[in-house]
């Protein structure tokens, strides 16, 4: 096999392996990749309708990957919505999700968190954050759950951004999970700094 049906496959392979992701914003990015490597190699073959198509492609990509990434950190787009623990749909989305959940919040119960907060995209459901008191006006998150397609944006990010869902309720300092901990760099970008052997935000 020559370097260039290498080149070809390759681009080829990417395209297809971009489908198979759950991410969104991975899924652009291999998409794109695969969409210029694709471009050169049809311009080096002269395969014209296939260079187009592939620009094209490319092109729609950027657009939606600079869409994206605008409004990563934009609170505009994204809706915090308290809800009782007992709440219903929470219920839903917890159990629709209990296999991934379990898998990176090994020993999670839902039980014993009576602060929960949905995180909203549109219409959408795209994160959950569960939180109980701690004493001393500390609440103690317990699980911040985020589904794999919004996984990039990290929306659990506008639950701690609001303050005032947790000074509303007397608290003055969030702390992290244990579960979060291999999650640091996500947490000290929000403002969580070692106290001991916890990670706390405080709160405004």
């Amino acid at each position: 096999m020559d370097v260039w049906s290498i080149i070809g496959w390759g681009g080829s392979a990417l395209v297809v392996l971009s489908l198979l992701q759950t991410r969104i914003l991975r899924l652009r990015l291999l998409n794109l990749v695969g969409c210029v490597i694709l471009v050169g190699f049809n311009l080096a073959i002269g395969v014209w309708p296939m260079v187009g198509m592939n620009a094209v492609l490319g092109v729609i990509n950027i657009v939606h990957l600079w869409r994206l990434l605008r409004h990563r950190h934009d609170e505009a787009e994204y809706t915090v919505l308290p809800v009782h623990d007992t709440d219903a749909y929470l219920g839903h989305v917890l159990d629709r999700h209990q296999k991934d959940i379990s898998r990176y919040n090994p020993g999670f119960t839902p039980t014993g968190s009576p602060y929960a907060f949905l995180v909203q995209h549109g219409d959408r459901t795209v994160g959950v954050v569960l939180a109980h008191d701690a004493g001393d006006g500390r609440a103690q998150i317990d699980l911040d759950y985020v589904l794999p397609k919004y996984r990039d944006f990290t929306p659990g990010e506008f639950v701690y951004r609001r303050s005032d869902v947790f000074t509303d309720r007397g608290f003055h300092q969030v702390l992290a999970s244990p579960r979060m901990l291999d999650s640091k760099p996500y947490l000290t970008n929000l403002g969580f700094h070692r106290d001991g052997s916890d990670l706390v935000l405080d709160l405004a």
